[in-house]
């Protein structure tokens, strides 16, 4: 697998995560919303009000977040790649030596890295500071407006689960039902998390599982106390 092959995959792999840890805030935040206001009343108009402005303000509020820090990021690599231009145009021998010694660093002799920072140099310089000393793709840069974006749609996803299950059964089995839908949604988003991580995936699946039954236990009784 050449280089720009294994950042790719890792760039994927990344947003896969990333989309599966929005989807799990959308479903864990929304189910405890929605339970909480069944157990305070029964009104169906109540819960999906709750429930839909959950999901709107769950949404939004991740996609600015994302954007925000995302939005950071690209301007620290910016800032990088700028100061490691200004160094190549002002002291570019230095700076192929010490490209020589982070070669060297990696395993290289010295003979060896000289040489391939001298063709490295030559073919970009500019990049090839980036990948090696800056660990950053120039062609690669974070993108705030595809984070803002995914977050939006990942939460949305998981979010509209809790929503229909405790909108669409009958008054008696609406909290049953969304408990185990939600729970179950749970442990998928934990395989799939785990995976990705490289995780054991029982540990993943049960801290899931428990985090969303306890934050749906404690809304529901706020709501029922609150209610009553």
């Amino acid at each position: 697998m050449t280089d720009t092959q294994s950042a790719a995959l890792s760039t994927r792999l990344n947003w896969l995560r990333a989309g599966v840890l929005g989807a799990n805030d959308g479903i864990i935040s929304t189910a405890g919303l929605v339970v909480g206001v069944a157990g305070a009343t029964t009104s169906r108009s109540a819960i999906v009000a709750a429930g839909v402005a959950g999901l709107l303000a769950g949404s939004l509020s991740m996609a600015a977040g994302e954007y925000v820090s995302v939005s950071s990021q690209r301007d620290s690599e910016e800032a990088a790649l700028d100061f490691e231009r200004r160094e190549l145009a002002e002291a570019p021998q230095e700076e192929l030596v010490e490209l020589t010694d982070l070669l060297v660093a990696r395993g290289l002799s010295r003979d060896l890295a000289r040489e391939a920072a001298e063709q490295l140099t030559e073919r970009d310089a500019l990049r090839a500071h980036a990948r090696v000393e800056l660990g950053i793709n120039p062609d690669e840069l974070a993108n705030p407006w595809h984070a803002a974006f995914a977050s939006l749609i990942a939460f949305t996803a998981g979010a509209v689960l809790p929503l229909l299950a405790i909108v669409l059964p009958g008054a008696s089995s609406r909290v049953p039902v969304t408990v185990g839908a939600v729970l179950a949604a749970l442990a998928l988003c934990g395989v799939a998390g785990a995976r990705l991580g490289g995780a054991p995936i029982p540990r993943a699946v049960l801290r899931n599982v428990a985090g969303g039954a306890l934050a749906m236990a404690v809304t529901y009784a706020v709501g029922t106390w609150l209610g009553t």
